[in-house]
């Protein structure tokens, strides 16, 4: 099943300092890119910001990891199709912006699944589902979505 992450899914994964979400997050990562996992451009620009934000990284540590996801997750993009999808997602769905836009870019992307704390859990709009992976209740479908495409065994 493709997935995608959500932005703060990586800010865990590098703050180690927010306790059990830390090691939950990181495993995710490091599992997501053997798996059918990809990255929405707009995630990696939330996750630049937020990590330089309140001196968690520095921006050079923050383009280095940014670059890392890149070389090992296939990202995609929004495009004006995608824009229009959104707003109207905020209509429709009560999203909001940018969480419409993240919404919009997976679907386009042939997801069926977010991983996310950020939205409300279990629901699906338009055949995208949003889980979130902390919750011990979605342990068996997040183990799901992680496992190993055929033929993978890239690392990072």
């Amino acid at each position: 099943m493709t997935f995608t992450l959500d932005t703060n899914i990586l800010v865990y994964a590098v703050d180690v300092d927010i306790g059990d979400k830390h090691a939950i997050a990181l495993d995710i990562v490091e599992r997501a890119f053997d798996a059918d996992g990809v990255l929405t451009l707009q995630c990696l620009g939330e996750f630049f910001h937020v990590a330089t934000r309140k001196g968690r990284l520095d921006a050079k540590s923050a383009a280095i990891l940014v670059k890392r996801f890149c070389a090992v997750f296939p990202v995609v993009d929004a495009n004006v199709t995608t824009l229009d999808q959104a707003m109207d997602g905020v209509s429709r769905h009560g999203l909001a912006f940018w969480d419409a836009m993240l919404w919009a870019t997976a679907r386009d992307a042939g997801c069926r699944l977010i991983l996310s704390e950020d939205f409300q859990d279990g629901q699906t709009l338009e055949g995208v589902t949003f889980l979130n992976p902390f919750a011990a209740r979605n342990r068996v479908l997040v183990e799901r979505a992680l496992r190993p495409r055929r033929g993978s065994g890239v690392g990072v």
